[in-house]
């Protein structure tokens, strides 16, 4: 009779807990938080980029035209 009992708590164990799923959850939405902070600092780092670029390209084309 024991092994029977032994498959029942492994089987308990197994199944996440009301706790243990609020700690997914909430890993889970510091991970998408955090995600979208590195998206929004990439973000601007490349419009910053892409504005220096123009600003360079423009100058050169008021050089040429000169």
């Amino acid at each position: 009779m024991e092994p029977a009992c032994r498959k029942d708590k492994s089987k308990l164990n197994s199944t996440p807990t009301r706790g243990d799923r609020a700690r997914q959850k909430s890993a889970q939405q510091e991970l998408k938080q955090r995600q979208r902070a590195e998206i929004y600092a990439l973000n601007k780092v490349m419009t910053e980029l892409e504005q220096q670029q123009f600003e360079t390209f423009c100058k050169q084309m008021q050089s040429q035209g000169e």
